[in-house]
């Protein structure tokens, strides 16, 4: 059963994604909202705080908060697959490969990887019944057979090589821009051809450090958004100059 607080934060985030809450607008009080839910204003506090950490809310002067946005939000305070981060937030998702093959690594791959052969899948997400994100992932060679084995409409790839073999994906590399949808990408999340992307590519590995995939993920404007905190101590996001002559990247299938 849902804490308390877990309720109160679905009720208002309900109200953030109908537009009762419009962005710009402010939630009501702390105390208000104890009163119209029955509940201690530390209940409450504690369900604000984690639309704050979904980026739907943001502080301001006072008790009230401020609605950012209605795109669910993903932090990178922690390490959470897709799945993963959108059955934490209550959305219904789901996954459907549509194009799986073996290949030798690419050069750029054996060092990301290990040399070899990998396991190239392009894969399509949806949030709340729309195509939200594309993902393109190669798989090292020692994982593959365990992604083959999964059913085309898995959900969490991640939990089910977890429940399976106990696989943890415990560290991972981002690196976050803007590219233009090309043909596929376009088909594929209902937008226009040349429409913007966030890009988020990423790299992730075992707690001992062994490549597990290396992944070209492409989010559907206006469908999720990225929170990242940091402070004046500790700043794990980096800013970083791109090579416009290069920024395209390796493309994997056709993008």
């Amino acid at each position: 059963m849902a804490a308390r607080y877990e309720l109160i934060a679905d009720d208002l985030r309900e109200g953030i994604l109908s537009g009762a809450y419009p962005v710009g607008s402010q939630l009501p009080s702390e105390a208000e909202l104890a009163r119209r839910h029955g509940a201690a204003r530390g209940t409450v506090r504690q369900a604000v705080a984690v639309l704050a950490a979904e980026g739907l809310v943001g502080s301001r002067q006072g008790a009230r908060r401020i609605v950012l946005g209605a795109a669910p939000s993903q932090s990178f305070a922690e390490l959470h697959s897709f799945a993963q981060w959108a059955r934490a937030g209550g959305h219904r998702f789901g996954g459907q490969v549509i194009e799986q093959r073996r290949r030798p690594a690419s050069a750029a791959e054996t060092a990301r990887l290990g040399g070899g052969e990998v396991l190239e899948v392009l894969r399509l997400r949806t949030l709340e019944g729309e195509p939200v994100l594309v993902e393109r992932t190669v798989y090292a060679a020692w994982v593959a057979p365990a992604v083959e084995a999964l059913p085309a409409d898995c959900e969490s790839v991640t939990q089910a090589l977890y429940d399976a073999a106990g696989l943890v994906c415990a560290y991972g590399e981002h690196l976050i821009d803007a590219v233009a949808a090309g043909a596929q990408d376009a088909r594929l999340l209902g937008v226009r051809r040349g429409s913007p992307l966030l890009r988020q590519r990423r790299t992730t590995t075992t707690h001992e450090g062994r490549p597990v995939e290396s992944s070209d993920d492409r989010y559907r404007a206006g469908s999720v958004a990225f929170s990242i905190r940091n402070s004046i101590g500790a700043n794990p996001l980096v800013r970083q100059a791109i090579d416009l002559r290069s920024a395209s990247g390796e493309h994997m299938f056709e993008s």
